[in-house]
């Protein structure tokens, strides 16, 4: 795995799995103007109560032929604009809709075949597309990023975007040394794995007092109430219990669709982690869910998550080696996966859990992915912790 390069998962050391573009300096055709002005405009619209009459006058577009001539660049920001059109759509009035209008069924149905993810917001496009430098030379992190395309706007909003935006952008010196590891073992290069393993644990240090950060400017009531309603999905959402027609798309033959919600399982970072650890998960529901989550992430993504998992000998080279060091090291890192689940589990449970009763779709008791999330989280974090040697 060594010989791979990281160039083919779209995957960098000072970026992770961020986008290798910068989104802010793409350009979208003229023809997409009035989609990318009608999405930076749901701020001002959203308050309105009317947000579906606005959105369906926008003008019915095929993105065929912008699919077939577009950069990658182009087409994951049209995403962006797109996805976050559609969850306004859906979750922007009291009552969430059975249908999803043609002039944004089609494009985004288009769009993501095109870019081979489910057409609705996935977390590359609420977080890993969606962020800028305010200083174009400065660094990726909290001091110096900011929230590109919001729903209603607003500290809380961007913060808890920008927090993972962060943690993507430190994951990268993690993530990158990874294949070099995965070989290391195979040629029992004891000192490379030992001072690799080390410099993770810097990493993770750095990711957790990063996500230790959210509450700094994120506050948990307005999160329930004002961040995480737009970001759920249609399966396994009471609100949506039938799943939602998207109006004009051929394949679907008029055929209710079932999409997860947005959520930070979706992220690569813990997959790529748990493949390169050896961290396996029990055959019930929660790994189906997790299985099934493999499809919302970008392709490359998902491909570097595979050969990892495949090309990894870490786990039982360390059992094999009776080195106290590097068992140590290595349970190190599995401890350090282990803190950064137990901190999602405590703001699911602060941010989420212990909310009072949301709107339509914002239950306290279904995450946005549509699980029960405190059983799911808890599970997911105890079999990590079991792989200790």
């Amino acid at each position: 795995m060594a010989a791979f390069h990281l160039s083919k998962y779209d995957i960098s050391k000072e970026r992770g799995f961020l986008s290798s573009f910068d989104p802010e300096k793409i350009k979208l055709p003229q023809e997409l103007e009035a989609i990318r002005e009608a999405a930076m405009a749901l701020p001002k619209i959203i308050p309105s109560g009317a947000v579906r009459r606005h959105i369906e006058s926008l003008p019915r577009l095929d993105l065929t032929d912008f699919c077939a001539s577009s950069s990658l660049g182009e087409r994951r920001l049209a995403m962006v604009h797109f996805s976050f059109l559609v969850q306004a759509y859906i979750w922007g009035e009291a009552e969430p809709p059975k249908h999803l209008p043609q002039c944004l069924a089609v494009p985004i149905w288009q769009m993501g075949q095109s870019i081979e993810q489910p057409p609705l917001l996935t977390y590359s496009s609420y977080v890993l597309d969606n962020w800028a430098r305010i200083d174009a030379d400065g660094p990726i992190d909290l001091s110096n990023i900011h929230m590109l395309q919001p729903f209603l706007g607003g500290q809380d909003e961007a913060w808890f975007v920008l927090i993972h935006v962060a943690i993507e952008a430190r994951a990268g010196e993690m993530l990158a040394a990874i294949p070099a590891l995965a070989q290391a073992c195979r040629d029992q290069d004891v000192d490379t794995i030992e001072s690799g393993l080390s410099a993770m644990s810097a990493v993770w240090d750095d990711m957790n007092d990063i996500f230790g950060r959210m509450p700094e400017r994120c506050d948990p009531y307005i999160y329930f109430h004002r961040v995480r309603p737009w970001i759920h999905g249609w399966k396994d959402n009471p609100a949506l219990s039938g799943g939602l027609i998207y109006e004009g798309v051929a394949e679907t033959a008029g055929q209710p669709q079932v999409f997860r919600g947005q959520t930070g399982s979706q992220s690569s970072i813990v997959p790529s982690m748990d493949a390169f650890l050896g961290v396996d998960h029990a055959g019930d529901p929660l790994r189906t869910y997790l299985d099934e989550l493999h499809i919302y992430r970008p392709p490359e993504h998902r491909q570097y998550i595979d050969d990892i998992r495949a090309n990894s000998v870490l786990r039982p080279f360390i059992q094999s080696a009776g080195s106290p060091i590097l068992t140590e090291l290595y349970n190190e890192c599995v401890e350090n996966l282990t803190r950064f689940r137990t901190r999602h589990l405590e703001y699911a449970a602060s941010y989420i859990n212990k909310q009072s009763k949301g709107g339509a779709g914002n239950t306290a008791d279904v995450g946005t992915g549509g699980t029960p999330f405190m059983k799911y989280l808890k599970k997911h974090r105890d079999e990590a912790a079991a792989h200790m040697l």
